[in-house]
């Protein structure tokens, strides 16, 4: 049951490798929601990495584990696992709305979008596309083929029937909680899973366009990743096409 101290917002980070932009990513987050007047919580989802991520975001969270608005939290999956990661996150998660992240992004507008959206009734689960009309992805054109490919690829093996399945995301956490546990894959493709799955359930979704801006380069090289993503797109197929 919901308690005074209970935020009404859970916003879930995965981090790898984040060093650089850890620290001043979340003070700059904090500023930026301190005009919308939420009561929220901020959970780093640490996945394996071998820089500083973990001291600072300990640092993070003793500065702010006491916040009333804005409590910082940190776990740490040990292992390189994004999708751990987040669904561990999520799990752990106590506000009645949950937003997923990125910390190179931590957009703000799709923070306050999606509440709006979520609060009215609209939906249950907001998706920010950067493949939808009137999305900008202003990252190298590579990494928007590439994404362009792989939702490309799960609409032929998956029926998926939307644009966009990583990235930005907000929901309602009691709507979406069973499905989070009823998924099988986790690494680059648990928010693929997430997505695919709410929408074979029927759960009411809204994809709103987003701009994305890369703020650093990407922790894990990209032609690097293909082998494991593809991989885990076939487990992902059988998760859901043979065992449901």
């Amino acid at each position: 049951m919901a308690t005074s101290d209970t935020p009404r917002i859970s916003i879930v980070i995965p981090i790898y490798n984040e060093e650089a932009i850890l620290h001043a990513a979340i003070v700059d987050v904090r500023e930026r929601l301190k005009p919308l007047g939420w009561t929220y919580e901020i959970i780093l989802a640490e996945n394996g990495s071998k820089d500083r991520t973990i001291e600072i975001g300990r640092e993070l969270a003793a500065k702010y584990g006491d916040a009333q608005d804005g409590q910082v939290k940190i776990i740490s999956m040990g292992e390189p696992n994004y999708g751990k990661a987040l669904k561990q996150g999520i799990l752990l998660s106590r506000g009645d709305l949950v937003i997923c992240d990125e910390i190179d992004l931590c957009d703000v507008d799709f923070h306050r979008r999606a509440v709006d959206i979520l609060e009215s009734g609209e939906a249950d689960l907001v998706i920010g596309s950067k493949l939808a009309h009137g999305a900008e992805d202003d990252r190298p054109a590579i990494r928007h083929v590439a994404s362009i490919a792989y939702s490309s690829m799960l609409k032929v093996l998956l029926g998926f029937r939307g644009t966009d399945t990583h990235g930005l995301k907000a929901f309602r956490r009691l709507a979406l909680l069973d499905i989070v546990r009823s998924c099988l894959v986790d690494k680059d493709v648990f928010a693929s899973e997430l997505v695919i799955r709410a929408d074979r359930g029927g759960v009411r979704t809204k994809e709103i366009p987003v701009r994305v801006i890369e703020k650093r380069p990407p922790s894990i090289n990209l032609f690097k990743r293909v082998p494991n993503v593809m991989k885990s797109v076939l487990k992902l197929t059988y998760a859901i096409r043979v065992r449901g």
